[in-house]
């Protein structure tokens, strides 16, 4: 009878070590393939070259390693690149590499698919197939610091959870990635590089305070006006602004971390007086700053990019009010890397 080989990645360093001495070796074994597993983001036990080929063999019949390939890659003329990244089972998230002079980031998924329904976003017309595991999530990272390196002579600088996918919904796994991304035994990342954006996950937000993450926190806030934020994300009607609001006082009051809110402007949607007065509002309850996002058309007429004059008028009155405010101009928009056009179309 064959044995159900597990995912290696899913052992700490103490349970290899245990499985070493468990078999008659020492436990120190466990750490040079926890190296190999991590720090040297092997995906094959026979890279594994200072362990004994029977350890290989051993680890080999009772262990696989559950990695991603990267089964297609496009470069956009802007220099974006997107990976179409194919998991052991068969299924495919995308990510990102976004270059700029001084930077390059990576924007990564955390769920095939997505549990949310988004009006606006290609991802959310997938729906949710499964969670990414740990090693998954680092596996991309590790791909995209690779493409920096060949492409760009630079390893990667920043990572941002914006990809498919909402990354608190999957928020043990995402959590167990980072540490291995930060930790000076995975990638030796500085958490202040990286950023988790959520469609504003009232609860989890609470709980990453109260986990004393040190990475920075982005809010798709999209509208400070309950009702057309419900129209635009019909889940925030289990999330309402109220709660929001309360969460994000209590992630400033226990991290002092500043929060940044990415945020759309539509035609006719959100692109009037009351919309920017409501966003002043809502910006001034705790220390933040604004991305207002080019909007990327997914084929449908409802979501338009507003006009450059509504843009002008948020810009001008965030910055009446002392709100740093930025235009984001999306990158990767002709091969469909573009935020909110992550849909899989391989």
């Amino acid at each position: 009878m064959e044995i159900e080989k597990k995912d290696i990645r899913s052992l700490t360093k103490t349970q290899l070590r245990d499985f070493f001495v468990a078999n008659g070796d020492k436990a120190f074994r466990g750490n040079q393939v926890y190296e190999w597993l991590w720090s040297k983001a092997s995906h094959s036990f026979d890279d594994m070259t200072n362990v004994s080929k029977e350890t290989r063999a051993m680890l080999e019949k009772h262990f696989v390693i559950n990695h991603i390939q990267v089964d297609q890659m496009q470069r956009s003329e802007d220099g974006t690149v997107k990976n179409a990244v194919r998991l052991h089972d068969g299924l495919v998230v995308e990510s990102v590499l976004i270059p700029t002079e001084t930077r390059t980031t990576a924007c990564v998924s955390s769920q095939v698919g997505c549990s949310l329904d988004c009006n606006f976003c290609a991802t959310a017309r997938l729906k949710r197939m499964r969670n990414l595991e740990p090693g998954e999530i680092y596996d991309q990272v590790v791909a995209i610091d690779r493409e920096s390196r060949l492409y760009y002579n630079r390893p990667l600088s920043n990572i941002v959870f914006m990809g498919m996918g909402e990354p608190l919904m999957n928020y043990n796994n995402v959590m167990k990635a980072i540490d291995m991304i930060t930790s000076e035994e995975g990638l030796g990342m500085s958490p202040k590089r990286i950023t988790v954006s959520t469609s504003g996950v009232s609860k989890m937000i609470k709980k990453m305070a109260d986990d004393e993450v040190k990475f920075k926190l982005a809010v798709s806030l999209h509208s400070a006006i309950e009702s057309t934020r419900n129209h635009i994300m019909p889940f925030t009607k289990n999330f309402p602004l109220t709660e929001l609001r309360e969460a994000l006082q209590y992630w400033y009051q226990k991290t002092k971390s500043k929060v940044t809110y990415e945020y759309v402007v539509w035609k006719g949607i959100n692109d009037d007086k009351a919309s920017i007065d409501a966003l002043v509002k809502f910006c001034k309850y705790v220390p933040c700053k604004v991305n207002l996002i080019e909007y990327n058309p997914i084929d449908d007429g409802e979501f338009q990019q507003a006009s450059e004059e509504a843009i002008n008028n948020y810009i001008a009155a965030l910055g009446k009010n002392d709100i740093v405010a930025k235009v984001r101009r999306s990158r990767g928009k002709d091969i469909d890397a573009a935020c909110g056009q992550l849909a899989n179309k391989s």
